[in-house]
Formats: structure tokens, C-alpha cells, sequence
């Protein structure tokens, strides 16, 4: 069930009327009907995996009380456990995401030498979400321990916490700490909170459907016959999958924050304009969000003081394993990993020349200049177009086949794939980044947040009817349903 479908509004519809009505203002009951509606959100995508989200609630449900029970008591057994919730959590991630492909690699390198005849097959089925559930549940853990948060005795309340159907399948990845408060109030009708919702909600389906649903027909074309096209049409298809992650994901995290604002929960910002980064570092501080601040709170901030004794070298082995363990939380592919190194590298690179890139900023007055900061734009978004090239590569005989077929130099730029975007494609394309040069520039122009009534209406009016016209509406799934 994906938010642009008929089905997910039929749903959401039956979820949102008795909320504020049979069940308005009574914290409570609005909690456990959120909780229903999230385990059927989810057992819609796959209900065979209801049993694990069940068990590993209730786990962590009782860690986090035994956890604060013994942190001033017994702070050695509070301890234990709080590592023990990250072992659990760890172990969750490693046997439905890695644990397959590790046996393959491992029997593939046996056959390789001539231990075994065969490799054995290992199926194990992930479930959707998992990587956004278990980050939740590890950092719930993790806050109790540091004294962050209290421990969630309300099951109602941590449940829903943990299902929670609008970020289940692709985030954003919320703390316990900002979320769990919102669900002791009960909620009534706001409607700055349900026009805000509906204003983000249709910018996401317009992402979704407009652009990341129309561009995907070029990048699958070139990439699912890479031997067919020259170094033109791969370096095209790279850029414009790099906007179609970008409308999708973000998409997908507009209506994740749109429909959790219609029922009266805020939810974290995954993503702040990515696109106008000017070095790889501040683009992992736009791009999303909620992974990245949660990488960065709970594996590079103890890793960084773990290695302070080592100086700027401490830094960088800090930066590596952060930013490698983003590339491999997506997944269990040597294509990952890969894509992990070659951000640590641009990492590396920013931070041991940010001093003296500073200095020559400050010296020829360049902060801010336009002939100085779109160069660096442009750059970054094409280190970050090569680096998503590495990330949708299906395997590393998949990347090997690219880079070789760059090599044999540019041509003719592919067409036909071209014609399937069409021209509502590239308007979709120009709305987006005039929309974020807007908002970046904090221009004061405003449509769908007009002060006046009419404006906003007539620019709702108007962005819905060109989504139902322009849409392309048999796209696929999200992109991060996968992770």
C-alpha cells in the first residue's frame, strides 16, 4: 500500500474519521487506533513479518523499563542491558539483511577453491522496513541508558511509537524522545495542522508521480542495457537519476510528514535542498536527515572521542566508519560498501582542506559569491550523481560493466527514453528547482503558503489538477522500500 494509490486514501480515510470524531481528544484510544491501523498498514505489505515486529516491540517495551529500573541501582546490569538491546537490534539487521549474502560470498569462495561442488542456497525473505524499526528500537535503548529519555511504560503509546504506519516502511527515522511526548495529549481537529498536512502531502505525490515516476523510464533503460549506450547516454542517465532518487525519497518522506501533520503528530525533516550542497559534507547534512543525525549521534560522536587521541587521523578513521556504515545499511551488497568508501574519500577530502579553502574564502571575499558557489554546486552534484551510479549498480560485475562501457567514449545521447519523460517530465523538473531555489534564497514568494486565502486555494486548485493530468500513476514502489 503506497501512499499514491487509491487504496492508501480509501485507508487513510477510514483512519482519519473516527479519530476525530468517536475518538477525539482521548489520547488513549486514538493511540491503540493508531496502532491497529499501523499493524494492518504493514501486514498489507507483507504479514508474515507481523510476528517479528510484535516480538521485537515487546522486547524492547520491557529492556527499556528493566534498563531504567537499574540505572542508578545496578548501573553495570543497566548497561548490560542497554548493549544487549543493541545486540538484539544488530542481530535483527544481520539475519534478514546480511546474513544470506555472507553465506553466498562465503560458499562462492569455497566453490572458488574447490572445497565444494555447489553453493548452498540460503533464502531468507527481509522484511519491509526493518533497517527504519530497528534504528528506532536501538536508539530507544541507547537514550534510556544515557539518561536522555524516561522508559516508555504506556505499551499503547510504544507501540505505536515503533509501527507507526506513515514511517514504518521508509522513514523518517523518529526519536523516542520528540515522538513518544506528542502521543500523551490527546488530539483534536487543527486546521492549520491538516492544511499544513495537505500541503505536503500533494508536494510529495507531485514529487512522486510527476517526476521520479516519469524520469525512471530513461535511467532504467540505460542501465538495464548499459552495452547497448555510450559514455553520453550513461552520464545523462546518472543525472537524471540523481533527480529521480531525490523526487522520490523526498517524495515519499513530504507525504510520510503530510499525513502525520493530519493526524496531529510531527515527525522529523528528512531532507533540506540537497541539491544546492556545496561540498559532500554539507550535502550528507541536507540529504536524509534522520539517517544521518542518527549515524552521527549514536556511531561518530563515540567514535570520534574514542580516536580524539589520534588527531585529525581520529577524524577521518571516524568519518570512514560513519559514512560506511550508511553506505551498508542499505543493504548487503559489495556495490554499498563501495559507495561508502568513495564518500569517505570526498569526507576526507573536504575536512583536511576546509582550512585553508576557509582561508582562501576570507582572503578574495568569495562566501556568498555566485561565480564562486555554483561551480562548487555543480561539482558536488556531479560527485554525488558518480556515487549514485555505485549505489544502483545491481553488483559489482553490474559497475564493472559501466565503467568499462564509459570507456569507449561518448556518441549520440540516447533518445527514446527521452520521450518518455516528455515535456510535463522537464516542466515537473523546473517546478521542483524553482521551488528550492526559492525556498533556499528565502525569496518572499509564496503560493500554497500565501497569507492570502485565495492564493493558497486557487494554488492548491491548480497544483492537484496538473498532478492528475501530468502524473505518471502505474509507477513503481518507492525506491527506500527496499531498505
Amino acid at each position: 500500500m503506497v501512499f499514491n494509490s487509491f487504496i492508501f486514501w480509501i485507508f487513510f480515510a477510514a483512519i482519519i474519521l473516527p479519530y476525530y470524531t468517536v475518538f477525539r481528544g482521548k489520547a488513549n484510544w486514538q493511540n491503540g487506533w493508531l496502532l491497529l491501523a499501523s499493524w494492518f498498514f504493514y501486514g498489507y505489505a507483507n504479514w508474515k513479518m507481523i510476528p517479528l515486529l510484535l516480538i521485537a516491540t515487546g522486547v524492547f517495551y520491557w529492556l527499556g523499563i528493566q534498563i531504567e529500573r537499574h540505572s542508578e541501582s545496578e548501573p553495570k546490569r543497566a548497561s548490560l542491558l542497554s548493549t544487549l538491546g543493541v545486540i538484539i537490534g544488530i542481530g535483527i539487521l544481520f539475519y534478514f539483511k546480511y546474513l544470506g549474502f555472507l553465506v553466498e560470498e562465503f560458499a562462492a569462495l569455497l566453490e572458488k577453491m574447490g572445497c565444494i561442488d555447489s553453493k548452498p542456497a540460503l533464502r531468507i525473505v527481509m522484511p519491509v522496513g526493518i533497517s527504519f524499526f530497528t534504528f528506532k528500537l536501538i536508539g530507544y535503548t541507547i537514550d534510556i541508558h544515557l539518561g536522555k529519555i524516561k522508559a516508555e511504560r504506556d505499551a499503547l503509546a510504544f507501540g505505536t511509537f515503533v509501527s507507526f504506519f506513515p514511517t514504518i516502511l521508509s522513514g523518517p527515522i523518529d526519536r523516542p524522545g520528540e515522538f513518544l511526548p506528542q502521543l500523551k495529549e490527546g488530539r483534536s481537529i487543527d486546521y492549520d495542522n491538516l492544511a499544513e498536512g495537505l500541503r505536503r502531502f500533494v508536494w510529495g505525490l507531485f514529487l512522486k508521480v510527476c517526476i521520479a515516476d516519469r524520469i525512471t523510464s530513461y535511467p532504467n533503460a540505460v542501465f538495464g542495457n548499459v552495452s547497448y549506450h555510450n559514455t553520453t547516454s550513461i552520464i545523462l542517465a546518472a543525472v537524471l537519476y540523481a533527480v529521480e532518487m531525490y523526487a522520490d525519497f523526498a517524495g515519499y518522506s513530504e507525504m510520510a510528514i503530510g499525513v502525520s501533520r493530519m493526524l496531529g503528530l510531527k515527525i522529523r525533516e528528512n531532507f533540506r535542498r540537497p541539491v544546492f550542497a556545496q561540498n559532500v559534507s554539507e550535502y550528507w547534512r541536507r540529504w536524509h536527515m534522520s539517517l544521518t543525525t542518527w549515524i552521527t549521534d549514536y556511531v561518530f560522536m563515540p567514535l570520534n572521542i574514542a580516536f580524539r587521541d589520534w588527531g585529525k587521523w581520529g577524524l577521518y578513521l571516524a568519518t570512514s566508519i560513519n559514512i560506511i556504515l550508511i553506505g551498508l545499511w542499505h543493504g548487503a551488497n559489495w556495490t554499498f560498501l563501495f559507495f561508502g568508501i568513495y564518500h569517505s574519500i570526498l569526507l576526507i577530502l573536504v575536512a583536511a582542506t576546509e582550512k585553508g579553502r576557509k582561508a582562501f574564502e576570507k582572503k578574495h571575499r568569495l562566501k556568498g559569491r555566485w561565480f564562486y558557489v555554483t561551480p562548487r554546486r555543480i561539482l558536488t552534484f556531479i560527485l554525488v550523481s558518480v556515487g549514485l551510479v555505485i549505489f544502483r549498480a545491481k553488483g559489482l560485475s553490474d559497475l564493472g560493466a559501466i565503467i568499462s562501457q564509459c570507456g569507449k567514449g561518448f556518441g549520440p545521447v540516447f533518445t527514446n527514453g527521452l520521450l518518455e519523460i516528455g515535456t510535463l517530465g522537464l516542466l515537473s523538473a523546473v517546478i521542483l528547482f524553482l521551488k528550492e531555489w526559492k525556498d533556499e534564497n528565502q525569496w518572499n514568494i509564496h503560493f500554497l503558503h500565501s497569507e492570502h486565502a485565495w492564493i493558497r486555494i486557487l494554488s492548491m486548485a491548480v497544483m492537484i489538477a496538473f498532478i492528475i493530468f501530468a502524473g505518471q500513476w502505474h509507477g513503481g514502489a518507492f525506491i527506500y522500500f527496499q531498505f
